[in-house]
């Protein structure tokens, strides 16, 4: 049974396509406002029967960038270049889904207020991989599959599934309502008051904003009586395991207000306590981290390359500790670096929750 966090509101779907059967439902035809998850239909529609070869290159690229690091301007042209709402009109009567409809006629440019359920999510993953055209399949699952850490409005859209699971796995997630996910901080690391060691500080805004189609923001128009437009919204949706055996849905809100790394860590820790069949569980331990720009470096020393920055205030899983430069942030000095697997480098351990200079049970790296 899915451990929900306090505080959020959940649709969970995960479908094992090796025994035909759900191994987790839970509100799962509860209606959601899609975000970025419309960028499957769209993908579709665009694809058709003909595949990637029917299309010229510019669109190749396009559908790939849209897919793989969740492109805002690629699902604005295509809403605007397929008739908007008619996209999610005829590709939900097409795949047979029950809940996914249109924005709400109050924000009929909103691509992101497209309403899905956590069902429908699997069904369109199922129409991928059981249905499609095997050219449509291999261009969509190949993007899936390759999807990266950093979005391309400067989120790190590694929540839930690939926080959860090691590979092989795809993943499209979905994200609105949040001002800031890391991967695009440039200053350094700040340091909350004195006495709020444990909370987020106030992360930059990312240096570009989306046009009025993508939802990764949020609007100021009322919400529609029937959808939540104003809880942010945190998606993590795919196919975990070999061959693509499970297909994971789960969609999320939470209270309006929540730190993008609050809702992460909370989305991850939900999504790893589902039955997942075929899914493999990294190891390590997680430890929240606390202040803003914290940055994942190469190396246990500040002069190494910078990798990414965190989303303020997430949970890391470290795979061991050890010892690197000494880093002084008043009050704070410590010279060990933790190492983080999932992200393939090191934080100075100043920026992780524990009251020590070394983290319990967390074994020195070799």
């Amino acid at each position: 049974m899915p451990d929900i966090p306090a505080g959020t509101t959940a649709g969970v779907a995960v479908y094992d396509r090796d025994t035909g059967r759900f191994t987790e439902l839970h509100d799962a035809d509860r209606r959601f406002r899609s975000a970025s998850l419309v960028k499957l239909l769209l993908a579709l529609d665009v694809l058709g029967d003909g595949g990637p070869a029917a299309l010229p290159e510019a669109d190749r690229v396009r559908l790939t960038a849209m897919l793989r690091s969740s492109d805002d301007a690629a699902a604005s042209h295509y809403w605007a270049a397929r008739g908007g709402s008619a996209v999610v009109t005829r590709t939900a009567s097409r795949l047979g889904l029950t809940g996914t409809v249109p924005p709400p006629a109050t924000h009929p440019g909103h691509w992101g207020y497209t309403a899905t359920t956590a069902s429908d999510t699997v069904r369109v993953y199922r129409h991928i991989l059981e249905t499609a055209p095997a050219a449509v399949r291999t261009f969509v699952m190949d993007a899936l599959h390759s999807a990266t850490r950093c979005g391309n409005d400067g989120f790190d859209q590694y929540f839930g599934i690939p926080s959860a699971f090691d590979g092989p796995r795809a993943v499209k997630q979905g994200w609105s309502g949040f001002t800031s996910g890391g991967c695009t901080a440039a200053a350094p690391a700040t340091v909350p008051r004195a006495g709020a060691l444990h909370t987020t500080g106030t992360a930059a805004a990312p240096a570009t904003v989306p046009r009025a189609g993508a939802l990764h923001t949020t609007g100021t128009a009322a919400p529609a009586a029937s959808l939540d437009l104003v809880s942010e919204a945190l998606h993590t949706t795919g196919t975990v395991g070999p061959g693509d055996r499970t297909v994971v849905a789960v969609l999320t809100l939470h209270p309006d207000g929540t730190p993008y790394g609050t809702a992460y860590g909370r989305v991850t820790r939900l999504t790893d306590s589902l039955d997942v069949p075929g899914a493999v569980r990294p190891a390590g331990t997680r430890f929240g981290t606390w202040g803003s720009g914290v940055r994942v470096r190469a190396a246990a020393s500040t002069a190494s390359a910078h990798l990414t920055t965190l989303p303020a205030g997430v949970e890391v899983l470290v795979g061991c500790q050890g010892r690197g430069e000494r880093v002084t942030v008043p009050p704070y000095d410590n010279d060990w670096w933790a190492y983080l697997p999932q992200y393939g480098g090191w934080i100075t351990q100043i920026y992780i929750s524990s009251p020590d200079s070394t983290l319990p049970g967390v074994p020195d790296c070799p």
